[in-house]
């Protein structure tokens, strides 16, 4: 088959080594409790730099060839996911110490994030990664909207979808389950590169680059007409 002409690299950085540190104890209700805080001992000042990044693989895919991006990633998801239920214990200074390990994905664009979460693709009635409006909702209100979507309800409404327990027809399904369609296998971050997101931001933008090319800040409560 021919190489695809895209590349998808997927590499890790540690970003942060922090220390989970028991300061003394306090007396609640009745009981005691052991107050836990935690001290950063090492934070990536380059997180997007060449040194700090490892990389685990290199693939020549499409993000879009659902398929091929499973098998590749998949085993790196599920290590991940192992390593979360888990951890390490190192001796160091002849003392166990345990650590836990935390993950942030990040540096996906909205392609990457619809295919890695299940949705559909870029052209779908839901335009937004990170909510559930349809095309029509997220042109009427283009500003005013909030974080809804995560990964854990997109695995359930996969399982929704593939198994259709309520017997609806395919609009109905689809509507149910707001643009989810495969199984979600890698959990990614909210980011603002989604497209209902980006619309609301550039309407906010334009509006002040209006009012900062017309000098609209030197004049005193301008109307309608004098903004215009």
């Amino acid at each position: 088959p021919a190489v695809p002409e895209k590349a998808v690299r997927f590499s890790f950085t540690v970003m942060s080594i922090s220390l989970l540190m028991e300061d003394g104890e306090e007396e609640e209700e009745g009981e005691k409790e052991k107050k836990k805080e935690s001290v950063i001992i090492f934070q990536e000042p380059k997180p997007n730099s060449e040194m700090s990044c490892k990389p685990l693989c290199l693939m020549f895919v499409d993000e879009s060839d659902h398929e091929t991006l499973t098998a590749v990633l998949g085993p790196v998801a599920a290590e991940r996911s192992a390593m979360k239920r888990s951890r390490l214990i190192l001796s160091i200074g002849g003392l166990p110490r345990f650590f836990s390990f935390q993950f942030r994905g990040s540096g996906y664009d909205e392609k990457m994030v619809r295919d890695v979460e299940g949705l559909e693709a870029s052209g779908s009635m839901y335009v937004c990664t990170l909510c559930d409006s349809t095309r029509a909702e997220a042109s009427r209100n283009m500003v005013l909207h909030s974080v809804t979507r995560s990964h854990e309800e997109n695995l359930e409404r996969y399982e929704t979808w593939r198994t259709n327990p309520f017997s609806e027809s395919a609009d109905e399904l689809r509507d149910r389950v707001k643009g989810v369609s495969a199984k979600p296998f890698l959990e990614t971050q909210p980011t603002l590169d989604a497209l209902h997101c980006d619309i609301g931001n550039a309407t906010e933008f334009y509006k002040i680059f209006q009012d900062e090319i017309g000098e609209v800040f030197l004049k005193t409560n301008p109307g309608r007409e004098e903004r215009r």
